[in-house]
């Protein structure tokens, strides 16, 4: 019998088996209810299309085994692997969250230390609880003026291993929501010579990989396990991201293992199609969308440093090893010249100027330049902040270069149980502006971007209730506490 041909970068085995399936007439006695679209709705069928829906099943022999991937999805996933350069990837379908949790229960186990950053998105701390691991952090370092986090300072990160001799693994945010990437080498041979993990969530940084005018991917960089959002920047569907493993010193079938435990074991097809077209496109034009999307931005950055009051993030914040490159395709606009918070200047883009950023921030507005954007978009971008401007800009607020108070920054809570034992404990809600010096039974974040000022068994102190209800003020949005006005809080008894 003759080997089957490897498989190319311009083949997309996943959605390659899908259609051949739909096309096979086989009539369709098994799941999904809809049998292949015949029992759809007339919405759902505008939504996902009827060619969409006919090829809309799973668990079929032709389509492969998510949890056992021997066929078409191992297939798609081998290719994405060889693109990213990675020793072996897995296409996830619970987003970069469900990757995370993958990576932490795949590498830790009950109590071992791991040190985290404090700007760590929910997920980290979800896959914590999840492992049963004890966390450890790091405060990473603040651009005090704008009020923006940006990466590690080896010197902080080496005197917290020095203190913590027997921590297994430091998770990594690289690079930040607002684009500031580390030098992660750096980081990496600190580790690694300690025999410790260097595990990173990249989910802003499937990107990175298809251009020299970004910085260097986590796996160039030494990254034992990578979890990026395919979705977020690149083209896949919402909802898929795909885990990366850079090396031997972890073991990719207990990763596999624990990927399963999480994971749906009926996958929607149409998004693993998704994250096998996404790589396709990367494989067929990745390094011109990238430069196009990277010349865009520095033009968008350009224009936008011209408009009266306002002031657009760049190089100029780099030079240290914790701001060590700059993704430009993330804009990052300091409001400060027109005395403006940032969730009323999303309020007023979206509605008055037909502009929706990416996040907002008490100072800043964020907005994602991405692989899909033209000048077209960019011109109407600029114009709108333009327009922002000409609305609130008062020659006598310049503040271009000397900017207004420093950011505070909340010194990380103390901990009294760690995240596991605290999200099982027995609570009680109380009064959150009378919950000074008890314990959070509930994790408290701001949304996007997603980062933690309370975890599970941390301290409530009275400079944190301050902080969230100034947040709250300045239109800030809260997820996490049963209470997301926060009104009350669930304490450990």
């Amino acid at each position: 019998m003759n080997k089957k041909a490897k498989r190319t970068q311009n083949e997309a085995p996943i959605s390659e088996a899908m259609e051949a399936y739909a096309g096979d007439g086989a009539l369709a006695f098994h799941t999904p209810g809809h049998k292949q679209g015949l029992g759809a709705h007339p919405l759902l069928k505008k939504l996902i299309t009827e060619e969409g829906l006919r090829q809309e099943v799973s668990l079929m022999e032709e389509l492969d085994d998510l949890h056992a991937p021997s066929g078409c999805i191992k297939e798609a996933e081998t290719l994405a692997a060889e693109l990213w350069g990675a020793k072996e990837t897995l296409f996830m379908i619970n987003g970069t969250t469900g990757a995370i949790h993958a990576m932490l229960l795949g590498t830790l186990k009950h109590g071992d230390k791991v040190i985290v950053p404090r700007n760590a998105h929910r997920s980290i701390i979800g896959g914590i609880i999840l492992a049963g691991a004890k966390p450890v952090f790091i405060q990473p370092e603040i651009h005090h003026q704008l009020g923006i986090t940006l990466g590690l300072s080896p010197k902080k990160v080496k005197k917290v291993l020095q203190a913590n001799p027997d921590a297994k693994a430091m998770v990594v945010v690289y690079p930040t929501y607002y684009g500031v990437a580390t030098d992660l080498r750096v980081l990496a041979e600190m580790l690694h010579v300690r025999n410790m993990l260097l595990l990173v969530d990249e989910a802003h940084g499937a990107h990175l990989r298809f251009s020299q005018g970004l910085p260097p991917q986590a796996l160039e960089c030494g990254a034992d396990v990578v979890c990026q959002s395919t979705h977020k920047l690149l083209g896949s569907m919402t909802q898929t991201s795909m885990l990366h493993i850079g090396s031997d010193r972890v073991s990719s079938e207990r990763i596999r293992e624990a990927a399963a435990l999480l994971q749906s074991t009926s996958p929607n097809q149409l998004l693993l199609a998704s994250l096998d077209i996404a790589r396709l496109q990367m494989a067929e034009s990745g390094f011109m969308l990238a430069a196009r999307a990277v010349n865009l931005a520095n033009w968008v950055r350009s224009k936008i440093n011209k408009i009266p009051g306002l002031y657009c993030v760049g190089d100029e914040i780099l030079g240290t090893p914790w701001a060590y490159k700059l993704d430009p395709t993330k804009i990052t606009v300091n409001l400060e010249g027109i005395d403006l918070p940032g969730p009323e200047a999303e309020t007023m883009l979206r509605f008055m100027f037909g502009v929706q950023c990416e996040l907002s921030d008490p100072r800043n507005i964020l907005f994602i330049i991405s692989i899909a954007d033209t000048e077209q978009e960019c011109i109407k971008l600029v114009e709108a902040l333009q327009n922002l401007s000409d609305m609130r800009y008062d020659e006598s607020r310049e503040i271009n270069e000397e900017f207004s108070e420093p950011v505070p920054v909340l010194p990380i809570p103390k901990m009294s149980a760690n995240p596991r034992r605290s999200f099982f404990a027995n609570k009680v809600k109380m009064d959150f502006d009378k919950a000074g010096g008890l314990v959070s039974g509930e994790t408290v974040i701001f949304y996007p971007p997603g980062v933690p000022v309370l975890c599970p068994g941390e301290y409530i102190t009275p400079e944190i209730i301050e902080y969230i209800r100034d947040r709250q003020a300045k239109g800030a949005r809260i997820v996490g506490p049963a209470d997301t006005e926060l009104k009350t809080i669930k304490i450990l008894r």
